[in-house]
């Protein structure tokens, strides 16, 4: 019987070489699986911390001081004076209130339509991939591409929506320059840009509801709007309420179909600024009247706005949880 003989410190270099090699080897593998993760994630923030996180906080230091677009390099401390005038000013809170407006009249037909679309293309329709991608089309469409086809279909004298009502007896309306007129087609934008995308959100949302329960219901003897109404939306409650939110997001960054629509006076949302949403107030400050400070305090009020959205949202969305 013979016993392994011990390795000693003064063991052959061809002996010590394979231990190093492993030892090596090993903490190789320790650095690589602590730090890989943080390595391939660093990308992300740097690029966040790059283009949104400074810019939100130079957004902020801007808002305190008066900077003017002619001499951005000098900057004078005037702490909430911009913030103060800014809700002592009358455009301001027309913007809100016309924020507001559009974003309920483009917000709630949207949605309802898409609930309905989706509730349509759950019952497995023929060419039903089809009227997905149909359905994807007009989200797929550029702001620039979809909001001066609807100027041409709005136009006072010539356009496809005037035309249309003279057929049934109503006089021509003057969209751009009309107050709810104006409100209408610009909602009229969003809707029809976003209710296919909203309603491809409910019908994935859709997927996971179980066939048992329209099977249950349609033993009970529902219809298809009892269906609706007692499984499809309840099931779709948390969804819904996620689109609610981002929608109203979207409404308080209401820029692009507004400014299209409403041509050379575009910025200032009409000739009576009776269209003239945050976006467009932002941008006329910054860009026309040369205030970045006022422009800067605009972005953060609609920033602070959107928190509190989101926050409101949140707890909602906790209570409807608590509530099932």
């Amino acid at each position: 019987m013979t016993a392994t003989a011990p390795v000693l410190e003064g063991a052959p270099p061809s002996r010590q070489r394979p231990r190093q090699a492993a030892t090596r080897g090993s903490r190789a593998h320790r650095w690589d699986a602590r730090w890989s993760p943080y390595v391939l994630v660093a990308p992300f923030f740097l690029l966040f911390a790059a283009f949104a996180l400074f810019p939100l906080l130079y957004t902020g230091w801007a808002s305190l001081h008066r900077v003017e677009l002619t001499s951005p390099d000098r900057a004078q401390w005037v702490g909430l004076h911009n913030y103060a005038r800014l809700l002592g000013n009358d455009f301001f809170w027309n913007a809100l209130r016309n924020t507001v407006t559009i974003g309920v009249l483009s917000t709630v037909p949207q949605l309802l339509m898409a609930l309905g679309l989706a509730h349509l293309l759950h019952l497995r329709l023929r060419a039903a991939t089809f009227w997905r991608v149909a359905l994807l089309t007009p989200y797929a469409t550029s702001v620039a591409a979809a909001s001066l086809v609807f100027v041409l279909l709005y136009g006072r004298d010539h356009g496809m929506v005037n035309w249309a009502l003279d057929a049934v007896g109503v006089g021509p309306v003057d969209w751009q320059n009309g107050t709810w007129s104006a409100r209408c087609a610009v909602s009229s934008i969003v809707v029809w840009r976003w209710t296919g995308y909203n309603a491809l959100i409910y019908l994935a949302a859709l997927q996971a509801v179980p066939d048992e329960l329209y099977e249950s219901a349609a033993l009970d003897g529902a219809s298809r709007l009892q269906q609706f109404r007692h499984v499809t939306v309840p099931a779709l409650r948390p969804t819904i309420l996620f689109t609610v939110v981002v929608s109203t997001i979207g409404a308080t960054q209401l820029f692009g179909e507004p400014l299209l629509f409403g041509g050379a006076a575009g910025q200032k949302g009409g000739a009576s600024h009776q269209y003239q949403t945050l976006g467009l107030y932002l941008y006329e400050q910054g860009w026309f009247d040369y205030h970045l400070g006022r422009a800067a305090a605009v972005a953060w009020t609609m920033f602070l706005l959107l928190v509190l959205v989101a926050v409101a949202g949140g707890l909602l969305a906790r209570r409807l949880r608590a509530d099932r």
